[in-house]
């Protein structure tokens, strides 16, 4: 399995997930298709589907668009998402798969909209697991609550995302990294682990590099919003429960100026 980053727009990304045994590929989030084609052409690969996580134009907004340039193409998107151009409406739990090696979990994650879908992917040994998380899990951050509650980002990011495995790869909608590592100092001043991350992404982005991926296991070490049911996270914002914690991190998110 090959994962190549496309940059779109301003700083989202779109990916492509390669089959190398037989040359097909899937799409997440092909908001510019020109380039997305450009990528498959020079890939020499058949592009088969599109994976949408969710309805915001700067993700779905390429579908109908790439449903044009690529005549039968499949696009996937969360069955209570109502995503642009979507061909095949998936529900938490179901796989789909690529080419002969490759299998597709959707993941249910609401909150930032509310059939938000992550796509965990494996190949044929549950070998290099990664997960495509879009606008709900960031590098150190996660997505604003814009139809969801604190409630639903913590079962999405601490249950659902938080139990794959460690070593799973973090592939998001945006490059945030920087300002996100910035704001969690402000939450955990004293966090080795963010400092040097912070000092990383810094040195990637002065070349132009992506900060992306990271891990679940690196999440769990440097990402606020992952970390709120450790009680010396709940005692720096001043609470007493991990959906406390939550709400109250995205809050003071949301006001940061950083």
């Amino acid at each position: 399995m090959k994962v190549l980053h496309i940059p779109c727009l301003d700083d989202n990304y779109s990916y492509m997930i390669i089959d190398e045994t037989t040359k097909e590929a899937a799409v997440v989030d092909p908001v510019e298709p020109h380039k997305v084609l450009r990528v498959a052409q020079e890939n020499e690969v058949d592009l088969k589907f599109v994976l949408t996580t969710h309805h915001h134009w700067d993700h779905a907004g390429g579908n109908d668009k790439i449903k044009q340039l690529v005549p039968g193409i499949k696009i996937y998107g969360g069955s209570v998402d109502n995503v642009r151009g979507c061909t095949d409406k998936v529900e938490n739990g179901d796989r789909i798969s690529l080419g002969v090696d490759i299998s597709i979990l959707s993941l249910h994650t609401p909150a930032h909209t509310k059939g938000h879908i992550s796509y965990y992917v494996t190949d044929k040994e549950g070998e290099d697991p990664a997960v495509f998380t879009g606008d709900t899990l960031f590098i150190a951050g996660c997505g604003k609550f814009f139809e969801g509650t604190a409630e639903q980002m913590y079962q999405s990011l601490c249950v659902t995302l938080g139990s794959l495995p460690k070593p799973t790869l973090v592939y998001c909608g945006h490059e945030y990294t920087v300002k996100n590592l910035q704001f969690a100092l402000t939450v955990e001043p004293d966090n080795a682990k963010i400092a040097q991350k912070l000092a990383w992404a810094e040195r990637q982005r002065r070349v132009g590099l992506p900060t992306i991926p990271s891990t679940i296991q690196e999440e769990l070490e440097s990402n606020p919003f992952m970390r709120v049911d450790l009680p010396e996270v709940q005692d720096k914002v001043g609470c007493k429960s991990p959906v406390e914690a939550m709400r109250e991190i995205r809050q003071r998110k949301d006001n940061w100026k950083g």
